[in-house]
């Protein structure tokens, strides 16, 4: 296990904004704004702001102001954060992310979670990035599934010393939080996830929930493209800026609870240091290829049992898909669920306030044992 500082040469940052400044514009779609994917009025914009306006240095500085480490499990590199709380008996806790986002979508809710008021709910953070993508690099070779990032997260917690922890996720994080919770049942204290998907038992209608209907019949595109050919929407995504930052903010609009403007949520910063996670360490492709990895794996990839650690589901009003409790009962330990009143997808990172009050009102059942294990 080895420290880690981000540190982007110079020379990268030239070659970006001389891409940015090359950008070949595309026309204007044939349908109102946002219809038939990112307007090319508002990436102008944005790739304006990002080649003349945002300051990586800053972004870098702020993450470096965490430690930062890498390991090797399984013959892959994974980095992580680890922000140990100032306060003894804090709980240690995995957050981990998923796809478009990155370790990015944590730090708002970083400060809050090491070192609240009430020391009581303090925990020690490690927030992984996950194999294939950010800073733990391109995976090293086929088989990085859900399933096997769980395993390989559990790894980094032993190695940490962390005999009991709690594990949070949303997107992909809340199947690999969920794969660890069916692994290790008796290292996991607590399985907090926000986001949610076990499909309607035959002959029962799925929940009315719009976000989830849109998505289900103009959003899932890009499922479909990187489910199957990765490798070819990886040219595009690892070698125009514009190109990744009009595939990935596309999702933060479409899957956040901002009323039709990303902006409205997310300040320009957030979205483009998002977006440079991918673009620095050339991972929009070996990211992508996580959809085909869990296509190939299929059933292998997700929990083999009922999880019976302790569970608690924060259903965001802009998730893009919501389940029923008596749903989610058939395969997890239900003892937590919830409705906040604002947020979606990238829940950490758009209601910061309102996910880190569930995650504590969470982990004090777990903590004070009213959750049943």
């Amino acid at each position: 296990m080895d420290p880690f500082r981000i540190a982007v040469p110079d020379e990268d940052l030239a070659d970006l904004r001389d891409r940015l400044g090359r950008t070949r514009w595309p026309n204007e779609a044939t349908a109102p704004p946002w219809e038939q994917g990112t307007p090319l009025a508002y990436l102008q914009t944005l790739v304006q702001y990002w080649r003349d306006g945002y300051d990586w240095r800053a972004a870098e500085a702020r993450l470096n102001s965490y430690d930062q480490f890498v390991t090797e499990v399984d013959r892959q590199r994974i980095h992580f954060l680890h922000v140990p709380s100032p306060h003894p008996g804090a709980l240690p806790l995995v957050l981990s992310h998923g796809w478009p986002g990155s370790i990015v979508e944590f730090l708002d809710s970083i400060s809050p979670l090491t070192d609240p008021p009430d020391p009581a709910d303090a925990f020690s953070l490690v927030i992984p990035s996950l194999p294939g993508y950010g800073f733990s690099g391109p995976t090293s070779g086929p088989g990085w599934n859900p399933r096997r990032m769980g395993a390989a997260f559990g790894t980094v917690m032993e190695r940490l010393g962390y005999e009991r922890y709690g594990v949070q996720g949303g997107d992909w994080g809340s199947m690999i939080s969920c794969n660890m919770a069916d692994l290790e049942p008796e290292r996991v204290v607590g399985l907090h996830v926000n986001f949610m998907s076990v499909p309607a038992p035959k002959g029962e209608p799925p929940v009315e929930h719009p976000p989830a209907e849109r998505f289900a019949t103009t959003g899932s595109g890009y499922q479909q493209i990187q489910s199957t050919k990765p490798q070819t929407i990886g040219y595009l995504l690892d070698d125009s800026p514009a190109g990744l930052a009009g595939w990935i903010v596309e999702k933060f609009r479409e899957w956040s609870d901002c009323d039709g403007d990303p902006e409205r949520t997310f300040t320009k910063d957030q979205l483009l240091t998002n977006v440079m996670i991918y673009w620095l360490t050339r991972t929009g492709t070996s990211a992508a290829r996580l959809y085909w990895e869990m296509r190939q794996a299929g059933r292998e990839a997700i929990p083999q049992a009922p999880v019976t650690v302790p569970t608690g589901v924060a259903n965001f009003p802009g998730e893009v898909s919501r389940s029923e409790r008596k749903w989610a009962e058939r395969r997890y330990n239900i003892v937590h669920w919830t409705y906040p009143e604002r947020g979606g997808h990238f829940a950490a990172m758009e209601v910061p306030d309102l996910f880190v009050e569930d995650v504590r009102a969470f982990f004090r059942l777990v903590r004070s044992g009213a959750a049943p294990a």
